[in-house]
């Protein structure tokens, strides 16, 4: 462990720290990001990292940017490292708390770490998440990362899902020295990682170095298999796994019932993402087909999915992107940075409007019917309700369309398997370390709280996983598939 640093002996001068300006990290420009699904972000290097981390104030604990973060990284000790010029130093300190952070670094939203800085009071947050992702990278390209793991407990483990929840807790069990399975239904691992988030904000290589991680700390992973499809829980544990972990996500759309939503060139968004994003080999055989998406496009809802498939489209070849939203700006529940990437490349929003129906020729889609909408009083959520206005309709001409109205949770795994308890709403239900009501299986991630954070299901994951692993040292030692040779530490 690295020490929490500088110590008593530096004297940090915050009033002028205060007064330094920000130092941005390197984007590519809006007029040739949106040609491609390269990564826009172009990062710090290692002379401007330093400069920012160098604002850092190292606020009197407890610092307010480590209890924003739900996994809780020492942050002034990693920018204080940064500063120093130490990157595989500060890279070492992320990863004593976080085992994604080439990942969280790249998607993390700003209201976590970054949204409490002190320095928000000033207008310049330091961007500390960017500068996670900067020592990540730089640790891997100079090949110094090093994964422990522990001699074979004898004990082993079925993972269902390899989006964040389920990566982080593969590689704490593997850590520990267990023998750890992944069951993936799609064709490659990464989950949302993979499947959900466009490359041009996650490269699909980050994710596969995560996944090279875990295959060489001994993970296997198994694809195309779906856990209460193919399988079922009792299965598993009939195999041999004496513990259960469901990192199963919020998959499944929400469906609206308006007219002709159903027609050809109406896509729900993780559909879209999906065939837009990933080559035809990373995906199941009935979606391999690229969207059509002509030259005007529409966008229901005000996410950050929505964004997503905005953006995407855009890189498609549309000329012309429009977002829909049912409230007005100020409702929006989406990351605000989005939004202005998503203006920079030429999408355009149109506010207090939502289809009433989708209009179509021969079962294509043509044009889409809307009606103004006024805000009304607070609902559940604490937003204004929209109110259709009567008489407000009108109808705009479109090629395609793509629904982000949100996910909730697949049935299947709860349907399938006796003495799981799941909430009204189909999301399992767990205590504070991730125990179902069912021994011997735990679950964290989206399937337990919804739609959220890459972050926060990795931090309620490795709470999991620790009551996992402490579950699993209470089990006779089993026989157990070989791994690599446990000598020397795993190194990538």
């Amino acid at each position: 462990m690295i020490p929490h640093i500088p110590g008593d002996e530096f004297v940090i001068e915050r009033k002028v720290r205060t007064r330094l300006l920000p130092v941005f990290p390197a984007e590519r420009p809006p007029e040739t990001r949106r040609l491609d699904f390269e990564e826009v972000l172009i990062g710090y290097d290692e002379t401007t990292a330093p400069l920012e981390a160098a604002r850092c104030l190292h606020c009197p604990d407890p610092a307010p940017c480590i209890q924003a973060c739900p996994l809780h990284n020492d942050i002034p000790t990693a920018l204080w490292l940064i500063e120093q010029g130490d990157f595989l130093r500060a890279a070492q300190v992320f990863r004593q708390t976080s085992f994604l952070s080439e990942i969280c670094g790249r998607v993390c939203p700003p209201q976590t770490c970054r949204g409490s800085c002190t320095l928000s009071a000033y207008g310049k947050p330091i961007n500390i998440t960017k500068l996670e992702a900067f020592v990540a990278d730089f640790q891997r390209r100079h090949g110094v990362l090093e994964i422990h793991r522990a001699p074979p407990t004898g004990r082993r483990a079925a993972v269902v899902g390899s989006g964040p929840a389920g990566l982080t807790v593969a590689e704490f069990l593997a850590r520990q020295g267990h023998s750890v399975t992944v069951f993936e239904a799609m064709p490659r691992p990464g989950g949302l990682l993979r499947y959900g988030i466009p490359a041009f904000k996650l490269p699909k290589f980050v994710v596969d170095q995560k996944i090279a991680d875990l295959e060489r700390l001994g993970v296997r992973f198994i694809t195309g298999v779906r856990i209460g499809q193919d399988l079922t829980l009792d299965d598993l544990f009939a195999q041999g796994y004496q513990a259960v972990f469901l990192g199963i996500g919020t998959w499944r759309p929400v469906e609206p019932d308006w007219e002709g939503a159903n027609l050809d060139g109406v896509y729900m968004a993780l559909d879209f993402l999906m065939r837009a994003n990933l080559s035809p080999e990373d995906l199941p055989s009935e979606k391999r087909e690229r969207p059509r998406v002509g030259r005007r496009v529409a966008v229901i809802g005000g996410g950050d999915t929505a964004m997503d498939c905005a953006r995407t489209a855009i890189r498609l070849g549309a000329e012309e992107v429009v977002i829909y939203y049912r409230r007005s700006e100020a409702e929006m529940p989406g990351n605000r940075e989005e939004r202005k990437k998503a203006r920079e490349e030429g999408v355009r929003f149109e506010f207090l409007v939502a289809p009433a129906r989708f209009i179509g020729e021969d079962g294509r889609l043509t044009a889409i019917e809307f009606v103004r909408m006024a805000l009304g009083e607070p609902d559940e959520s604490g937003r204004r309700r929209p109110v259709p206005i009567p008489g407000s309709n009108f109808i705009v001409p479109v090629d395609a369309a793509v629904l982000a109205l949100g996910f909730r949770a697949d049935p299947t795994i709860a349907r399938t398997t006796t003495g799981l308890e799941v909430s009204r709403a189909g999301l399992i239900r767990v205590d504070e370390e991730g125990r179902t009501s069912r021994p011997g299986v735990f679950a964290a991630g989206d399937g337990v709280t919804g739609p959220d954070l890459v972050v926060t299901a990795s931090a309620a994951a490795m709470r999991a996983a620790r009551a996992m692993h402490a579950y699993l040292m209470e089990q006779m030692p089993v026989e157990v598939p070989e791994t690599p040779p446990l000598s020397e530490p795993v190194l990538t």
